[in-house]
């Protein structure tokens, strides 16, 4: 089998699995895992909420498209980025470029489920965070689409089977793929 280039690149609003999913998709395929928000974390020495509430989320996007421009130029790693990196044109045309990318597709209403008690979440700290989810949807679900490669709605299915399922589309990407392509 062909060799696989490149890296993938997971996307999808806050809580769609993408640190999780991501986790054990690189632990599958030997690759290294990182975390694009816990990457800023460790370069700023603070978490992302509180750089948001100190700097505002101009800054943070700011830092976060440095991060990502510097990520998606490693080859054999499983990114995990953050709910909003698609937002920036300069995002989507560097991961688009530079790496596979997979939308992992959730429902407002199923992310609400999944988050409704976390409190770590500077966008979701609002008094409606159902209504604040689907906002956000509605402004990212087609960002998501303009730079995936692959989207594949999460729904109920487990981790494992998530996991099963972008390993084998990466595996198969490595039938089509071309010498230096």
């Amino acid at each position: 089998m062909t060799e696989l280039q490149g890296s993938i690149v997971l996307v999808g609003l806050p809580g769609s699995g993408k640190s999780t999913v991501g986790r054990h998709l690189a632990r599958r395929l030997g690759l290294a895992f990182v975390d694009a928000d816990h990457f800023i974390e460790q370069r700023q020495g603070c978490s992302v909420r509180e750089y948001f509430e100190r700097e505002g989320e101009q800054a943070f996007r700011d830092l976060e498209q440095e991060a990502l421009a510097e990520l998606a130029q490693r080859q054999g790693v499983v990114l995990s980025t953050g709910g909003g990196a698609v937002l920036r044109e300069a995002n989507r045309e560097t991961l688009k470029r530079q790496a596979w990318v997979v939308y992992l597709k959730s429902s407002p209403e199923e992310l609400y489920r999944r988050l409704r008690h976390d409190t770590t979440r500077p966008l979701l700290q609002v008094g409606d965070p159902l209504k604040k989810l689907k906002e956000l949807f509605a402004v990212r679900d087609p960002l998501y689409r303009e730079v995936a490669h692959h989207v594949l709605e999460t729904g109920r299915p487990t981790v494992s089977s998530l996991v099963n399922h972008i390993a084998m589309q990466w595996e198969q990407r490595a039938l089509h793929q071309t010498p230096g392509g």
